[in-house]
């Protein structure tokens, strides 16, 4: 009893609460100066970062060069923009792994030491080129072209997702693929839905972008063009209209042609450098093989030629169901008459002629696509002059 009633004298003793009063507020004071301190370092940082940006600012431009040849540890020499070479000093911060002859750097105004190692170039309309996402179209979207889709998907899909196979076998597959046939009949969709299919990086170019205004030009933009499709690996790289620079070269020709040629011989030294085990795989489209540069066709370059034919009547049934399926027909809608009605059109034709009948439909004011909508549209399509019979729903073609 006596212990007890001592400790809670002690506990309601006036000196005992001062001191734990007292230590309180050293604590207080202790975490309120580690709240200033920290204040004033996130402070002193911001203050460096800002006058970091002030003096990068107030500095002069750097000058633009690029690295020829790495003599040692602190010199180097480079070739600026305005055209002459210089030996230069290397900056010490400057890792020596990213000194590489080609690499862009950037030089000082007045001494020209190598300050910055700068990344390469790359032209714009180069990188427009890329397909930021896959296509959407599938091999279920191309109709007819069984046997074609076939060669297609074992010279580009093949090698890029079973390349184990080749290696069993001992052969190495087919470096490029020529597509060739008359215009609307399915190069480009095959192209795209192998590129969807093989989960690969699609970069489209047409040939007339390569001829450009001034000498050199086209052949820089090949280089580059071959150099994203490897960065960007596994890719496929598709040249649609590859006759714009690809024709047949003469002794006789201006100015223009003589560059065409120039941009051929650097597209014909890229192929050559490619290997046929690669990532990248290269596919063509032309409407005029008959136009082409041999060296172009040789084996080695382009190995494999398919021929794109005009579509078939089984063909044009396919297509025709593929571009109606999400449509809404009317019960006298016979997908068969119809592709019989369109003997000597391509598929491009057909796409056509199924958009202009929901046209028509759309233009009455209807939701449903009804046959006389089929035959106004193959009519306007095709250009073929009808002829109607006193049954107005038997239309006879001429």
């Amino acid at each position: 009893m006596k212990r007890q009633h001592k400790q809670e004298k002690n506990e309601k003793d006036p000196r005992r609460i001062i001191y734990d009063l007292e230590e309180e507020i050293d604590d207080l004071n202790y975490v309120q100066q580690e709240i200033l301190r920290m204040k004033a370092e996130q402070l002193q940082k911001e203050r460096e970062i800002l006058q970091k940006q002030l003096s990068q600012i107030k500095a002069p431009p750097l000058l633009v060069g690029t690295l020829v040849e790495k003599l040692d540890e602190r010199r180097a020499i480079v070739k600026a923009s305005s055209g002459p070479s210089f030996v230069v000093s290397i900056e010490p911060s400057i890792d020596q792994k990213e000194l590489i002859p080609g690499t862009r750097v950037g030089l000082h105004q007045r001494t020209l030491s190598i300050v910055e190692v700068l990344p390469f170039s790359k032209d714009p309309m180069v990188m427009a080129m890329e397909l930021d996402e896959r296509p959407t179209v599938t091999y279920e979207d191309v109709g007819g072209l069984k046997e074609q889709l076939r060669e297609l998907r074992e010279i580009v899909e093949l090698p890029l997702t079973n390349p184990e196979l080749f290696d069993q076998v001992g052969i190495d597959p087919p470096k490029g693929v020529l597509l060739f046939g008359p215009p609307g009949s399915g190069k480009t969709l095959m192209a795209k839905a192998v590129a969807h299919e093989s989960n690969a990086t699609f970069i489209r170019i047409i040939g007339s972008e390569f001829v450009q205004k001034y000498i050199g030009e086209g052949a820089r933009l090949v280089r580059e063009v071959f150099k994203l499709a490897r960065e960007k690996a596994p890719s496929i790289l598709f040249i649609d209209e590859i006759d714009a620079i690809g024709s047949r070269r003469v002794d006789l020709g201006t100015t223009s042609d003589r560059e065409v040629q120039r941009t051929l011989m650097q597209l014909l030294s890229e192929l050559d450098g490619f290997s046929p085990r690669g990532d990248v795989k290269i596919i063509a489209a032309t409407n005029r093989k008959d136009i082409l540069d041999p060296a172009l066709m040789r084996p080695g370059r382009f190995d494999r030629h398919i021929e794109i034919p005009p579509p078939d009547l089984e063909s044009r049934k396919e297509i025709f169901q593929i571009h109606t399926r999400k449509m809404n027909l009317g019960s006298d809608v016979d997908i068969e008459e119809l592709a019989r009605l369109t003997e000597g059109g391509t598929g491009a034709d057909i796409k056509a002629i199924c958009t202009e009948a929901g046209m028509f439909a759309i233009r009455e004011r209807r939701t449903t696509v009804y046959r006389m909508d089929f035959l106004k549209a193959a009519d306007k399509v095709l250009g073929k002059q009808r002829r109607l019979t006193d049954d107005v729903n038997k239309p006879v073609f001429t």
